[in-house]
């Protein structure tokens, strides 16, 4: 009984020390636009104060303006030489936490001008990248070791939209698959739709176009980034120009609109730059960042039924945020203003959803993205 007892003990010490020892990390990815700067920016979250502690950098890349883990989070993804003519490319890196390095794998050719968007199936076999400039997806198997082998499939899309400046043609801004990994969806800021497709990960060629091949989305909304509820019922998209976030119900691949909210206080009437969007784990607060005039992220609660409900908004701390996240937790969110050069980390209130700055911000030079991971 005593020896039970023991073991027991035990038990629960080495649980409660494993817990205790979890390392949550924050990749950060720049527009460095020069390979002989520091492009990628690894540090440490403090999950107590929020404090972020520089682990580790690397340099030799253009651009890696977006970033993506693999679901083990040993493998670091990365879209490289964006935004540079005739370029265009995506990198693996292998993150080892125990030497506290990022180690270069391999790149290859992104299959069109500007990746902007990196996702990896879960299965960590597949990796899919969306390139804006001229509308294209690609496709590639992952090897064993992390190294992205050559695409297998590549979707050009040409149809723009109502605006001539900015829709002259497809612009395809992400790329996330569904709760179940069986589908996956572009929203395509070019020509208002949210592109669908079927994903079969034991196939050669994965992709295939869906039942419902796309939803229409507000004429001149440019749909951006998107995300599923973490109870996989509703679905969520930023529009950048409409400056709005539409909420969709979910099923079988298919996407049902249920409202449109604006992301803006009544008084901004001007042309939007809305950027990035992202849900609270326990899925009860939305977040959606604005960029332009205001510089903010706007928070809403969630309903019950997937409506949202507007609930403030709070300055970045900085111009031009980009690309935001929420660390696993839920229990800080950071931004990465590009135009400042700042990274800026808020604490949410449980309760409320309301942000609140903690912690001194970080500089890095043209910051665009961050990813964060518990290990």
């Amino acid at each position: 009984m005593i020896l039970k007892k023991f073991v027991a003990l035990i038990v629960t010490i080495c649980s409660f020390l494993h817990v205790y020892s979890q390392n949550t990390y924050a990749f950060f990815g720049s527009f460095n636009r020069d390979k002989n700067l520091e492009g990628i920016y690894v540090y440490e979250l403090n999950t107590i104060s929020g404090k972020l502690s520089r682990i580790t950098t690397f340099k030799g890349i253009l651009n890696p303006s977006f970033l993506t883990l693999s679901s083990d989070g040993k493998y670091v993804f990365a879209c490289t030489e964006s935004k540079t003519k005739n370029g265009g490319s995506v990198s693996s890196f292998e993150f080892n936490r125990e030497n506290k390095t990022l180690t270069f794998i391999n790149k290859q050719k992104s299959g069109g001008e500007n990746p902007v968007y990196l996702t990896v199936h879960k299965n960590g076999k597949w990796l899919v990248n969306g390139n804006y400039t001229e509308g294209s997806v690609s496709v590639y198997p992952i090897s064993e070791n992390g190294k992205i082998e050559p695409f297998v499939q590549n979707f050009q899309f040409s149809e723009g939209s109502i605006n001539p400046g900015r829709q002259e043609r497809a612009h395809i801004h992400s790329a996330v698959f569904s709760p179940g990994y069986d589908y996956i969806f572009f929203p395509d800021l070019g020509a208002d739709k949210i592109r669908s497709y079927q994903f079969n990960s034991e196939n050669n060629e994965p992709l295939k176009p869906a039942e419902v091949p796309f939803t229409k989305t507000a004429l001149g909304s440019g749909p951006r980034h998107f995300t599923f509820h973490p109870n996989e019922k509703f679905a969520y998209c930023i529009e950048e120009m409409g400056g709005a976030v539409s909420v969709y119900s979910y099923e079988n691949g298919k996407l049902n609109n249920l409202q449109r909210i604006s992301t803006h206080p009544e008084k901004y009437k001007n042309e939007y730059e809305s950027s990035d969007i992202h849900i609270s784990p326990d899925g009860k607060f939305l977040y959606a960042s604005n960029r332009g005039n205001e510089d903010n992220i706007a928070i809403f609660s969630i309903q019950n039924n997937g409506i949202l409900k507007t609930i403030g908004y709070q300055s970045t701390k900085g111009k031009h945020p980009r690309v935001f996240g929420l660390d696993p937790s839920g229990k800080f969110l950071i931004t990465t203003n590009a135009g400042s050069g700042d990274v800026v980390v808020f604490k949410i209130n449980s309760e409320t959803g309301l942000l609140k700055k903690v912690g001194k911000k970080i500089k890095i030079k043209s910051v665009s993205c961050v990813q964060l991971r518990t290990y």
